[in-house]
């Protein structure tokens, strides 16, 4: 990566801290410090890792982070955050549409933005998920996101070596550092029918479907969907007991 910012001089790297697949953790911080080296925009998806992971943006050396709010955070859908360095509000970026409430109009064909990263928000604003959101924050931060990491790694640990022994069942998951997502193919049964088979059990699994991920799953020879399964720290060990053993009993 570092050989590619030097020859190709991106004006933006983007990276996905957590994809909806597979599990994996980027190694954003890693990354970031190539791209502050290289005088390079950078910018971090961490849809997937806000709520479940420690997210620091001073580590992580980016100019943009953006989020939703209706993931592992656990907040309402339909909102999300953006945060913006100095390094990019001095550099006078502005969204490529912008009204009166991130920026005044100066003469017929100028504006200026407004000094802060309010630029990038618009007048209009569901004010009564925003409210839902920061409880949101407000209860994550409560319980504490490094308790959260320490106990999603545990569910995670236990429930991924459970499941490597059911039969026909093969694991997507890749990486030195896995995330709380699992994500499972069985070439007994299908994502479909999996899923419909643990949701009349009362057990909410997700499908992650090939056209999500196609450089990736075209690399596994995995041409179908998957079930993604995601443990989060409310969830307990009898719990895990009971997916695993449901899922074993469906694929015999």
């Amino acid at each position: 990566m570092a050989k590619k910012i030097k020859s190709l001089r991106p004006k933006l790297v983007a990276v996905t801290h957590v994809p909806t697949n597979s599990g994996l953790v980027q190694p954003v911080g890693s990354i970031g410090q190539l791209c502050r080296e290289s005088d390079v925009l950078y910018l971090v998806d961490a849809c997937q890792s806000v709520g479940q992971l420690p997210v620091d943006v001073t580590q992580i050396h980016c100019d943009f982070l953006t989020a939703t709010c209706r993931k592992f955070l656990r907040g309402p859908r339909g909102t999300g955050f953006l945060y913006v360095s100095n390094k990019a509000l001095s550099a006078n970026l502005a969204p490529l549409f912008i009204d009166l409430h991130g920026a005044s109009w100066e003469s017929a064909d100028t504006f200026q933005p407004i000094r802060s990263a309010l630029r990038f928000e618009n007048w209009e604003f569901p004010y009564a998920l925003i409210l839902g959101a920061t409880e949101a924050n407000r209860y994550a931060l409560n319980v504490g996101i490094e308790n959260i990491a320490k106990r999603n790694d545990e569910l995670c640990g236990t429930l991924r070596s459970q499941l490597t022994q059911l039969p026909g069942v093969r694991l997507l998951d890749e990486g030195n550092r896995l995330s709380s997502i699992i994500t499972l193919f069985s070439d007994r049964k299908s994502a479909d029918e999996l899923k419909a088979a643990l949701a009349a059990e009362h057990i909410n699994t997700s499908i992650s479907t090939h056209g999500a991920a196609i450089l990736d799953y075209d690399r596994k020879g995995m041409f179908t969907a998957a079930i993604r399964i995601s443990p989060h720290y409310f969830n307990t060990e009898d719990e895990i007991n009971m997916l695993v053993d449901t899922l074993k009993r469906i694929l015999e």
